[in-house]
């Protein structure tokens, strides 16, 4: 204290106190007439109010602008495959409980480091045998991920922090430079104040703690925010990569001027980073006689034939096309039965990992399902092997429940949630046992009837439980696109890499001969 009051200039010293006096009497003289008429008990009544209702404003005001922060956080991709929800928990976990005393966001090291514990987070999910799992990033990805989470947290700081578009970086490192020298100008000042009036000290000393707790407490939000909002867009785009929705090779195209009037407009090409949609692949699975063929004409009605085979399949399965408009919508894949000799069960996992949808096709009136819980439970364990990859969903659908007893009775509709009848009774027992049979929930357990004359519940049950399970169709065939697209922009990349390779090679005897000369 004794060496700050030494640094001060006397002389600016007396100035400050001749500034401040005519405001300091008019406050003193206030407060004696305030005494006089009794008032001063009243006002400070009205100044604790007064200050109580502001510090819960403000309060309020911090819950909100969290909430808003807390709105423009980024949030995990549902079109993720499994492995990618638990490296994003894992982001998750590290952006709710890293310490942000740790460092400080004027420290570039300490911003790049925490930016790198992030990679490492995500890589570990995908090579957890590696010391350093960062390191097996490829240097076009690292990039990529620092471009586009810098892209991502401009715009939120732009869009969320105000006056965050007038504050430069010399701006900022000059108020960090002058608040020390202001904190002990205001120190000096509250020394003064309490020789001065000490009553309005103290009052204005607790005002001042609120005051400052309040807007500390929503400073630390900000820089939490900040924080938190870094890790999640690196780790983000970390899984993004990993998930093959990334694509290193992101060309842009330049816009071609508009073609004279006579001219042919150029042919569309697609861009290396476009993913190609392909139809949705319906696979029909389960017995001989089951009704899979009664199924398909059912559903689709008239079909043309494809000549599309799964991949890694013979033309065992037989593809039909669902065409609307001159586009195909769906390809439908029909298989031998699972009991039938020409059933091949690598060739059904195959076909079963490539489809987006799968309907299990079983009798009501056949008991005997241990062939069938075998195939099932076997691509069951296929399809948890496979952490990048959505599983299809699995609709079964029971067919022949007219044959239940009483086989001679027919009157649909059946009520199977309150069944009153026998033969409701009969076909609602029918899914419950097949449904544990089969280990499938009985909501996706659907009982139809094939037979011409008595269709029954595929335009309103079967076709509801197919729109139910699009959404996750539609993803499931999305990741196998991003796999092809993968593949592709793998070949794409090797294709430029040797010619460019193979252009520097031949280019290098001209440069050494014009060296020479």
């Amino acid at each position: 204290m004794k060496k700050l009051v030494k640094q001060i200039d006397p002389l600016r010293l007396i100035a400050l106190m001749l500034w401040l006096c005519p405001t300091l009497i008019l406050f003193l003289f206030g407060l004696i007439w305030l005494w006089q008429i009794d008032g001063f008990v009243y006002w400070l009544i009205t100044l604790a109010l007064c200050s109580s209702a502001g510090y819960f404003l403000q309060q309020l005001l911090v819950r909100r602008d969290r909430q808003l922060l807390s709105e423009a956080m980024t949030e995990p991709n549902p079109d993720w495959p499994p492995s990618a929800e638990i490296a994003w928990q894992k982001v998750d976990q590290l952006a709710n409980h890293f310490d942000p005393q740790t460092g400080s966001i004027e420290n570039t090291s300490w911003i790049i480091e925490l930016g790198r514990q992030t990679l490492d987070t995500v890589s570990h999910c995908y090579h957890p045998d590696a010391e350093e799992p960062y390191l097996e990033l490829t240097v076009p990805h690292t990039l990529l991920i620092i471009e586009q989470a810098s892209r991502d947290l401009r715009r939120d700081i732009t869009e969320n922090i105000p006056f965050s578009d007038r504050f430069t970086i010399g701006d900022l490192l000059r108020l960090q430079r002058w608040k020390d020298k202001a904190e002990q100008a205001i120190n000096v000042y509250r020394t003064g104040r309490v020789l001065v009036d000490p009553m309005h000290a103290l009052f204005g000393e607790i005002w001042q703690h609120l005051r400052q707790r309040s807007f500390g407490l929503a400073r630390d939000e900000l820089y939490r925010w900040f924080l938190r909002a870094y890790i999640r867009k690196v780790g983000y785009y970390a899984i993004d990569l990993y998930s093959g929705r990334t694509p290193i090779i992101n060309d842009t195209v330049s816009i071609p001027n508009e073609p004279a009037p006579n001219e042919p407009h150029p042919p569309k090409t697609q861009q290396p980073n476009e993913v190609i949609i392909e139809p949705l692949r319906f696979l029909i699975l389960g017995k001989t006689n089951a009704g899979k063929s009664s199924l398909i004409n059912a559903l689709f009605g008239k079909l043309t034939t494809a000549s599309d085979v799964l991949p890694g399949t013979t033309q065992q399965f037989t593809a039909y096309a669902l065409e609307r408009e001159g586009f195909e919508q769906a390809l439908i894949f029909d298989s031998p039965g699972c009991d039938s000799q020409l059933f091949d069960e690598q060739q059904m996992l195959t076909a079963a990992l490539s489809a987006d949808l799968i309907f299990w096709v079983t009798a009501a009136n056949r008991p005997d399902r241990q062939d069938e819980r075998r195939y099932l439970d076997h691509l069951r364990t296929q399809q948890l092997k496979r952490l990048h990859h959505r599983p299809p969903p699995i609709l079964a659908v029971v067919t022949h429940i007219d044959l239940l007893r009483p086989s001679s009775v027919w009157q649909p509709p059946y009520n199977l949630t309150d069944p009153v009848d026998t033969k409701a009774m009969n076909i609602r027992a029918a899914v419950q046992f097949i449904a544990s049979d089969l280990a499938i929930p009985i909501e996706h357990v659907i009982p139809v009837c094939l037979k011409p004359g008595r269709e029954y519940n595929i335009n309103d049950t079967l076709w509801a439980s197919i729109l139910d399970q699009q959404d996750i169709a539609m993803r499931v065939r999305l990741l196998r696109c991003l796999d092809a697209r993968k593949r592709a922009e793998d070949w794409t990349l090797l294709r430029r890499q040797m010619i460019s390779a193979g252009r520097f090679l031949w280019n290098l005897p001209k440069s050494n001969e014009n060296r020479v000369i």
